[in-house]
């Protein structure tokens, strides 16, 4: 099975679940701050993706508060699902498999990542913009 097939897999287990949470702004920011401890402890692990996906998590907390709108709640569902997919314990290579629990929450975060550039981009200038008017 292609890599796309298996990722798209991935995605659709938890789509139902991120449009709950999609629609439940504190149960959203509850599933950031999981995310946030799991990618703080597993740091090493995702250092390729790390970055660019604290941009994920910030950019769906911006869109949970409310402050920032310029993207398709679909789009959204498909950043929270793929969150979700990261913290959840049970996925295609379980986490308790030192070395090789990661790969595929890390293979499903880069994909999120690919997908979504151009958002990420729009955000980030959005981010930018919003830095410089506090100043």
């Amino acid at each position: 099975m292609p890599d796309h097939n298996r990722h798209e897999k991935g995605y659709k287990l938890f789509e139902s679940k991120a449009k709950k949470y999609a629609d439940n702004p504190k149960e959203t920011i509850g599933l950031l701050k999981k995310s946030a401890r799991k990618a703080k402890k597993n740091k090493t692990s995702l250092s390729d993706v790390g970055e660019k996906f604290q941009l994920l998590m910030e950019l769906v907390k911006s869109w949970s508060n409310g402050e920032y709108r310029d993207i398709s709640k679909k789009s959204i569902i498909f950043i929270i699902a793929s969150i979700l997919y990261f913290v959840s314990p049970i996925d295609i290579i379980p986490d308790f498999l030192i070395g090789i629990g990661l790969v595929d929450d890390a293979a499903v975060i880069t994909f999120a990542l690919k997908q979504l550039s151009n958002e990420l981009e729009k955000f980030k200038m959005w981010n930018r913009m919003q830095d410089n008017q506090i100043e």
